[in-house]
């Protein structure tokens, strides 16, 4: 995740942004239950009781992608992590579709990549695209100690826990009939950009620098898995299973086209659901993340459910781009919230009409 592209929203680079929009320690809830309102007006027969999402499980999906050791393109746990990836998507129901590609990273290796999709209700028009990037970086920049920075992270909860979730999500589609469509997209190469300092003259370079990140998802909005795809919204997931998580309003989510709505409508559902604790409705700074991508390039609102706790050192919390940023971060009251969050949404949506 690119800490430049918040720092550059709140300084210079706001203004510039602002003419290119489509570019470039909470206490845990006490209701262990999920409810949702469904409106009044929808027939009783669309209605779908929403399944319950398991944190334990989401949980047990981060521990496995970690497992692998680091998931960093071209490296031996990056392809042991895909092969078990699309095998878990496989097993929950979804019809999923390998989508490779080569990218060059700034720094002059070029990464072999696979966006994996997994489709449900593939031949439904109206369809929800949720996304997380499954890829970690490969140094870690913000270690305390400059040995480290040579090393890949294992990359927890930045690419671990929003990937934990989804599949978690996929088990319950593929258990639980629902009318959409609904796409989960997991985007490859993300992490690793470039987050020199040295490289922010002025917008033109800003830009530049924020192309280096998000590779995956460049990548998949140029060349979509189905041709002219369009989704009504979509939600991404990036940096979801910290303890002490806080999740704001990201600025790109909330000054898209449309994306106002859609943060309105998960916002306004986690505080119904007892999570607002975790989905604080303050504007956060804009972030360059695969939904911005996604929105320059499929031109659908895509909102960003990402931890920006604002009581640390750095933007993303203290473990971001560091070796600490392992399991030990993870905390599955953190999971549930997101996860019963993003599942309720998908199945509030009845009938093949998306409200």
């Amino acid at each position: 995740m690119n800490k430049l592209g918040y720092s550059i929203i709140k300084v210079a680079f706001v203004s510039f942004l602002g003419l290119v929009m489509w570019q470039c320690n909470p206490e845990p809830p006490k209701s262990d239950t999920t409810t949702v309102t469904i409106p009044k007006s929808t027939p009783r027969a669309n209605q779908r009781k929403v399944p319950k999402f398991e944190q334990d499980s989401a949980y047990a999906h981060i521990q496995k992608q970690v497992s692998f050791g680091p998931r960093v393109p071209n490296m031996e746990g990056h392809k042991a992590c895909k092969a078990w990836l699309v095998s878990k998507l496989k097993s929950y129901k979804a019809t999923v579709i390998e989508q490779d590609f080569t990218a060059d990273s700034y720094y002059g290796v070029t990464y072999n990549g696979t966006n994996i999709i997994a489709q449900y209700n593939p031949d439904v028009d109206e369809r929800i695209c949720l996304a997380a990037h499954w890829d970690t970086r490969y140094m870690g920049d913000e270690d305390d100690d400059p040995a480290m920075h040579k090393k890949p992270i294992d990359g927890a909860d930045d690419g671990g826990s929003g990937v934990g979730v989804l599949l978690e999500v996929a088990r319950l589609l593929g258990e639980n009939g629902i009318d959409i469509g609904v796409d989960i997209i997991l985007f490859d190469a993300e992490d690793n950009g470039n987050s020199s300092d040295e490289a922010f003259d002025g917008p033109a370079e800003a830009i530049a620098n924020a192309e280096t990140w998000c590779l995956g998802s460049q990548h998949w909005g140029k060349n979509p898995h189905t041709p002219n795809y369009k989704a009504k919204y979509g939600i991404l997931l990036d940096m979801v299973g910290a303890k002490g998580a806080r999740f704001p309003l990201e600025g790109h989510s909330v000054n898209s086209p449309a994306g106002g709505a859609v943060v309105d409508k998960v916002w306004g559902l986690a505080k119904t659901m007892g999570f607002a604790n975790y989905f604080v409705p303050k504007k956060g700074g804009a972030i360059t993340d695969d939904h911005y991508f996604v929105m320059k390039y499929r031109q659908f609102p895509m909102i960003d459910i990402i931890n920006l706790p604002g009581n640390s050192s750095g933007t993303f919390g203290s473990h971001w781009h560091t070796h600490d940023d392992n399991v030990d971060v993870i905390d599955p009251r953190t999971l549930k919230a997101v996860g019963r969050v993003v599942t309720a949404t998908v199945y509030r949506e009845n009938n093949g009409t998306l409200k």
